[in-house]
């Protein structure tokens, strides 16, 4: 019987939305689920409805709540990692703050003032994570969903516990570029390789066809500069494939992608609207962030909204059990079973792609099979894109460092280093704004209090 402790099983729906995945396995369906949060009312929530969905189908898996991450972790065969480190509090410290220096983060999870400060926050969680795992579960398969990503795989390495990151991004986009480009998905054929949020759709093929120059003409038709000139913008033509929010990666709103694929002449996995954070010309200014981004991402999901929400799902499942495009169930499955398959995953940079830095967070297409998680080496990615790439690694390899070492200085030097904020904000500016943001979040951060 295949044991899989979810570490964050008190989240809003997307716990549940996995165990959906894994409970529509046959192999899979007579595991136990061992849902661990801090918030008891959170898990017990996400195990009322796992039950109410194992119940309707008569599964035989079992469903366990805990507060203690060591009984949730003991002899787990996976790990499943999908919390929040923080409360409402900080999050609005995340944004608000970097906002204040006009430093405006629609996200602010992945990079930037936002993301290397809920690094720090998730780094302390992290290290007792790995200490548990190498005393009750030492062979456990880590998949990690939790952001920012890259940073957090990094460390989870850095402190000697094998891990998989995922993330839907190239799943999402792919699905765009079907859409987009009326082609059937099954018929699609992609390779790409990169960083979390910033891989690149190195090749992309039906069959034969090369549909690189279709994709630009369409996407630039749409979102590309104007004639009149290199700083004119074309308008939107309206033209939307899907109703903007869908899904994020409809292509509703992609002027910061196709402007990226037209200077460095590739498309990246991560959406426009997350995508302008992590490079320095699309957000100086609130006319300029408006003429790239015209519709923000609406809020996050309002805790009013979670029973309805969970109920649809349940709704869906109850009608239709399938796995969803999310690879951790895939990748659960496949070693369990035995079934190849090869899954999009952030792994260490062992020789993986050659121009960027060994030991990094990389996003590289893995077998995964009996034998586990079994990255491809890439070789080298188009110079360019491993430049731009190099821009974001520099962030999370001293944000890592300064978790590592409890540097405070590495905190500044990652943030100093951010493309964003290095092209608004001063040395100075950033110094300040960072001692506001640890200053604020001192509860969370007390190896940096001052």
């Amino acid at each position: 019987m295949t044991k899989i402790a979810i570490i964050g099983a008190g989240g809003y729906v997307f716990p549940l939305r996995l165990i959906g995945d894994i409970l529509s396995f046959p192999a899979l369906r007579d595991c136990t689920l061992a849902l661990m949060d801090v918030n008891l009312d959170g898990a017990e929530r996400t195990a009322a409805a796992a039950r109410e969905l194992i119940g309707h189908y008569d599964f035989p898996a079992h469903v366990q709540t805990t507060t203690d991450r060591r009984a949730a972790l003991a002899d787990a065969d996976f790990v499943i990692i999908t919390f929040y480190i923080g409360d409402a509090e900080t999050a609005r410290v995340d944004k608000a703050i970097p906002d204040a220096y006009g430093i405006d983060q629609p996200v602010g999870d992945t990079l930037g003032p936002g993301g290397v400060i809920r690094f720090m926050r998730n780094a302390p969680v992290y290290a007792g994570i790995a200490a548990d795992i190498k005393e009750v579960c030492p062979r456990a398969q880590v998949i990690n969903y939790a952001n920012p990503m890259a940073m957090n795989c990094w460390y989870l390495e850095r402190l000697g516990i094998a891990t998989v990151g995922l993330c839907h991004s190239v799943q999402n986009t792919s699905h765009m570029f079907a859409e987009q480009l009326g082609v059937p998905y099954d018929e699609l054929r992609y390779r790409v390789a990169g960083i979390n949020h910033q891989a690149w759709f190195l090749e992309l093929r039906r069959g034969e066809e090369d549909l690189y120059p279709r994709l630009r003409e369409v996407l630039t038709g749409r979102f590309g500069l104007a004639p009149g000139g290199p700083s004119a913008i074309a308008p939107d033509s309206g033209d939307h494939s899907a109703p903007q929010g869908a899904t994020t990666y409809e292509g509703a709103q992609e002027r910061v992608r196709t402007s990226i694929m037209r200077a460095f002449g590739y498309f990246h996995t991560e959406s426009s609207h997350h995508a302008s954070e992590y490079l320095p010309y699309f957000r100086k200014n609130a006319s300029l962030i408006a003429s790239f981004i015209p519709q923000r991402w609406p809020p996050v999901v309002r805790v009013r909204d979670v029973e309805a929400r969970t109920r649809e799902l349940l709704a869906s499942f109850k009608e239709e059990l399938v796995p969803s495009t999310e690879f951790g169930a895939y990748i659960i499955h496949s070693m369990v079973t035995g079934q190849p398959r090869v899954i999009y995953g952030n792994v260490p940079n062992r020789g993986l792609i050659s121009n960027l830095p060994e030991g990094c967070c990389v996003e590289v297409p893995c077998l995964i099979d009996g034998n586990g998680v079994q990255p491809t080496a890439i070789g080298a990615l188009p110079p360019q894109c491993a430049a731009v790439n190099r821009t974001n690694v520099n962030v999370q390899e001293l944000a890592v460092e300064a978790a590592l070492t409890g540097d405070r200085e590495h905190i500044y030097h990652a943030i100093m280093l951010d493309p964003l904020t290095s092209a608004v904000l001063t040395l100075e500016q950033i110094r300040s704004m960072t001692d506001e943001m640890l200053a604020a979040e001192t509860a969370w951060l007390p190896a940096f209090a001052r």
